[in-house]
C-alpha cells in the first residue's frame, strides 16, 4: 500500500520505519533535514511537500507536536483536506483536544474525503519496537481500513468509539490516570527510601500487592532500579514533561466542558506544570521523583 506520512519526530521517524519493514510504499514529508534523510536511507519516497505525500496515497497519517500545527496542516488554504478526495483516508496520530479532530473531520467530510483520529501510548520505546497502543476514533468502517496498517506500528489497536474525537478522549483519560500513578508512586518509593526501606524490596513488594501498578513494571521511576527505563538514563526521554503537561491540559479541557470533577487530575497538572518551570520540561515525566528527593 501507498502511505503518505508527515511528522517524523522522535515518535514519527520509528512508526514510518515499522511501516517501511512491512514492505508499504511511504511517501513523506518532514521539515526536518536529518529525519528525512533517514527516511530516505530506510526505502522512504522524500516529497518536497506535504501535499505531494497526499497525491496517490491511500492513507495518510500526520503525526504533528500539537492543535495549533494540525489544523494549520490540514485547513490551510492550500492545506491536506485541499488534496485528498474520496478514496484518501487521513489518520492523525497527534495527542490534540477532541475538538480538534472533530473540526477537522466535518471539514473533511465537507470537501468530500475522510479523517479520522488514532492517538498513541507507549512513547519512543513503544514507537521503536512497534508495541504502541493506538486509539481510534471514527466510523467503523475507517477503522476497519486502516486497522491492518496501524497494526505494523503497534501491538494494541483499540477503536475507541465511533465518533472522531473519541480516540482523543481515550487517551486524555488513560494519561491523567497514568500521570496519577507517576506521582503516587514516585512519593510512595520516596517514602519508603526516607524510612530506610530498600527499594528494590519495596518495589518487589508492592508489585505482589495492592499498589502493582504499571509504573513498577515497565516505567520504574528510581534511577537504577530498571535499566532501561529513562530514570537510569537521567531522566532523558521517554516522554518528555512538557508533554506530560500539555496532556493533562487536554484532560482537564475535556472536564470542564463535561462538568467531571477530577481533583487528582487537577492536581498532577499543577506539580507537572511546576515541575516543567523548574527546568524539567525537556527531562522524562518519571523526573517528578525529584521533587520528593531532592526538595525535602
Amino acid at each position: 500500500m501507498t502511505i503518505g506520512f508527515i511528522g517524523l519526530g522522535n515518535m514519527g521517524l520509528p512508526m514510518a520505519q515499522n511501516l517501511l519493514r512491512s514492505g508499504h510504499t511511504l511517501k513523506v514529508f518532514d521539515l526536518s533535514s536529518s529525519a528525512v534523510s533517514t527516511a530516505e536511507q530506510d526505502g522512504a519516497i522524500v516529497m518536497s511537500s506535504a501535499a505531494e505525500a497526499v497525491e496517490g496515497s491511500a492513507i495518510v497519517i500526520t503525526m504533528l507536536p500539537g492543535d495549533q500545527q494540525v489544523l494549520d496542516l490540514y485547513l490551510a488554504k492550500h492545506g491536506l483536506l485541499s488534496h485528498g478526495n474520496g478514496s484518501t483516508l487521513f489518520v492523525d496520530c497527534s495527542t490534540v483536544a477532541a475538538t480538534t479532530s472533530q473540526t477537522i473531520a466535518v471539514q473533511a467530510d465537507a470537501m468530500g474525503t475522510s479523517m479520522i483520529d488514532a492517538p498513541v501510548s507507549g512513547g519512543t520505546v513503544g514507537a521503536a519496537a512497534a508495541t504502541l497502543t493506538f486509539m481510534v476514533g471514527g466510523p467503523d468502517a475507517a477503522f476497519q481500513r486502516v486497522q491492518p496498517v496501524l497494526k505494523n506500528m503497534g501491538a494494541n489497536v483499540f477503536h475507541a468509539g465511533a465518533k472522531v474525537g473519541d480516540g482523543q478522549l481515550a487517551k486524555a483519560c488513560n494519561n491523567m490516570l497514568l500521570a496519577a500513578l507517576m506521582i503516587g508512586t514516585s512519593e510512595a518509593l520516596q517514602l519508603g527510601a526516607d524510612n530506610g526501606l530498600d527499594i528494590a524490596k519495596l518495589t518487589e513488594i508492592m508489585r505482589q500487592s495492592s499498589g502493582d501498578n504499571w509504573v513498577l513494571n515497565k516505567y520504574h521511576p528510581w534511577p537504577g532500579e530498571m535499566p532501561a527505563a529513562p530514570a537510569s538514563h537521567d531522566y532523558e526521554p521517554g516522554f518528555m514533561v512538557k508533554l506530560m503537561t500539555k496532556d493533562l491540559g487536554l484532560a482537564m479541557q475535556t472536564a470542564l466542558a463535561s462538568g467531571t470533577p477530577t481533583p487528582l487530575g487537577a492536581m498532577a497538572r499543577s506539580i507537572y506544570a511546576q515541575h516543567g518551570r523548574d527546568g524539567w520540561d525537556e527531562k522524562d515525566f518519571s523526573s517528578v521523583l525529584t521533587r520528593f528527593s531532592d526538595n525535602k
